[in-house]
């Protein structure tokens, strides 16, 4: 069985401060809140995803806070960087709105594209690139318009504890296809028009820290339950150990650990993040799975409250 994701679904990091956190993803980024959930697992955190208006799998990127954590370390058998899709011409309203924030930050040229690099407040590495894939973003927010607004991931940068190990996991369980390489890197490609790029840095060094400022996971895309069922067998007959299918309320999930030591999921494209509540009002009230209704004020007592920038 040949299997070919057809690109990034979601990355998820951790982070600190939640109003931080959305004060720079919403007001600086001008993405969509698009849920305000918890972890599912340790229902006390937040579980925050941001994205394009529609919340469509391949612009998501989501968040656990927590506040007092330690400092993670980016490094090898982690996302390095994450990379977002602007619009072609849209780079010199970007480097202005940086500054504006005084958000530091670098140009740099890879595969021929130049790339904006810089940090999110707690530590993330960060890029942006123009690129023509992707549908318009129509979300407009803090003066972010869809001329200019970030249309989803570009891609992203994996640090391999082994390089080659985790080239196999891209080309022969993945199905993404080598198309070029530059210096210390080797880019992938899916046929996604969003989030269909991966460069793997060919140079190992130190070893990544889980904590804040790092990412946790990527995400790749199934396109419906049988789709992903068929992933599922399809990962665990290549010889990776992989979990039973989670229910994550607005995708379903399995998740294994590549050879480079980078944890991958892969997750299915419906229900999305409307079926809960509308696509207007996506992500301006705490959503909580059935399991957690119950203890709904218990939750909401332990979570810091968040003030989220309203689109206009």
């Amino acid at each position: 069985m040949k299997k070919k994701t057809a690109g990034i679904h979601h990355i998820t990091a951790i982070v600190g401060h939640p109003q931080e956190n959305v004060d720079f993803y919403a007001g600086v980024l001008g993405l969509r809140l698009v849920k305000q959930t918890v972890n599912f697992d340790d229902p006390g955190t937040y579980h925050l995803y941001f994205g394009n208006g529609g919340g469509q799998p391949g612009t998501i990127i989501t968040f656990f806070p927590w506040v007092g954590a330690y400092q993670g370390q980016i490094g090898d058998g982690q996302v390095g960087v994450t990379s977002y899709a602007i619009p072609v011409g849209s780079m010199p309203f970007w480097v202005n709105r940086l500054a504006s924030h005084s958000i530091l930050f670098k140009k740099a040229m890879r595969f021929g594209e130049q790339v904006l690099q810089f940090d999110d407040p707690h530590g993330l590495h960060l890029e942006l690139v123009e690129r023509e894939g992707g549908d318009v973003n129509s979300w407009t927010s803090g003066g972010v318009t869809p001329d200019v607004a970030i249309k989803g991931f570009a891609g992203a940068t994996l640090f391999s504890t082994q390089p080659q190990a985790t080239i196999r996991t891209l080309t022969e369980v993945m199905g993404l296809t080598q198309v070029a390489e530059e210096g210390d890197y080797v880019r992938f490609a899916s046929s996604a028009s969003i989030g269909n790029t991966v460069d793997v840095k060919m140079v190992t060094g130190v070893v990544g820290t889980m904590g804040v400022g790092t990412v946790h996971h990527i995400a790749w895309r199934a396109t419906d339950d049988e789709d992903h069922s068929e992933w599922q067998e399809h990962v665990a007959s290549l010889g990776e150990q992989v979990t039973e299918i989670k229910d994550r309320q607005y995708f379903n999930a399995i998740y294994f650990r590549e050879a480079g030591d980078i944890l991958f999921e892969i997750a299915t494209d419906p229900p999305g993040f409307a079926h809960d509540e509308s696509l207007e009002t996506m992500g301006e009230q705490l959503m909580l799975p059935a399991q957690y209704e119950q203890s709904r004020s218990r939750i909401e007592d332990r979570l810091i409250p968040i003030t989220v920038p309203k689109g206009e």
